[in-house]
């Protein structure tokens, strides 16, 4: 069962490490904030009736909006918690599936990477490969994420 762990110096974590989020269900509010927030109104994630007509039957999540969930997730997990220093990118990012209203999200994350970087004395690299999954258990978003993580004082 997923629940808050306690934040993460960069000693902390180890290459094979899991965590679990809490599950969270996707609203007609995160549509319109993300829409508001970024400037996209695109028909199919705003238009319902346009949607409808479309490959998937009705509006779906934008695509960054699914990143910014999965990142959402990271954080709120208390992992990164006044620990992380930046966003460092990704490798790969992949939406396989979308992310409709009402679905309800969860995000694994496996470590996959940890190093120190010589160019920093009080930070190191924290690589997390992060799995979203909807009630169905479909595949919605996959990618690793990297982290500056700050080193314990």
């Amino acid at each position: 069962m997923a629940y808050s762990y306690e934040p993460h110096y960069f000693e902390d974590f180890e290459v094979g490490q899991m965590f679990e989020s809490v599950g969270r269900t996707v609203t007609e509010s995160d549509f319109v904030m993300h829409s508001m927030f970024t400037g996209d109104w695109t028909e199919l994630h705003t238009n319902k009736h346009f949607a409808e007509d479309g490959h998937f039957d009705g509006r779906v999540a934008h695509g960054p909006m699914t990143f910014s969930l999965a990142t959402g997730f990271v954080y709120r997990c208390g992992i990164v918690e006044r620990t992380v220093y930046a966003f460092l990118g990704m490798n790969y990012m992949d939406i396989p599936n979308p992310v409709f209203m009402d679905d309800t999200i969860s995000l694994d994350m496996e470590v996959t990477e940890k190093r120190e970087l010589s160019s920093k004395d009080d930070a190191g690299l924290v690589t997390i490969d992060t799995t979203m999954t909807n009630q169905d258990d479909d595949v919605v978003f996959e990618g690793d994420m990297k982290f500056l993580i700050k080193r314990a004082e």
